[in-house]
């Protein structure tokens, strides 16, 4: 194993650590709770897609995620994923970030959480690069 494919290992394992560590909070109730309400106005709807489900169903993502890190068969399909899951709930984030009043400590400031997203992001993609 090279140096390189040591420090994707790494990183593999931490962000796997990170991302069902995440997404199993999304099943405790009252982080999931804040986390719906964390879902824009404009992105809620009643039945299947109500913002409950939507957080179970992203919870549940990135425990797939995190553990599909870990698989070396998929590993490589699981960080583009996770990349792109990412990408689709930053909406959620940017919400938050607008409104501190109503979200305290998780209103991470809009351009920090961009930035940190961003990282993630790049993480994601790198630690399965070929």
């Amino acid at each position: 194993m090279t140096p390189w494919q040591v420090v994707q290992l790494v990183l593999r394992i931490a962000l796997a650590i990170v991302f069902i560590g995440m997404g199993i909070s999304h099943f405790r109730r009252g982080p999931s709770r804040t986390m719906a309400a964390m879902i824009p106005p404009r992105l809620r709807f009643d039945g299947p897609l109500r913002p409950t489900v939507l957080v179970a169903v992203t919870g549940g993502c990135e425990i797939a995620g995190g553990i599909g890190l870990l698989i070396p068969a998929v590993s490589i399909v699981a960080g583009i994923c996770l990349a792109v899951f990412l990408i689709a709930v930053f909406p959620a984030n940017a919400y938050a970030a607008r409104n501190p009043d109503r979200f305290g400590s998780l209103a991470i400031p809009l351009v920090p959480r961009l930035a940190g997203q961003v990282v993630l992001i790049a993480l994601c993609v790198i630690a399965v690069l070929p």
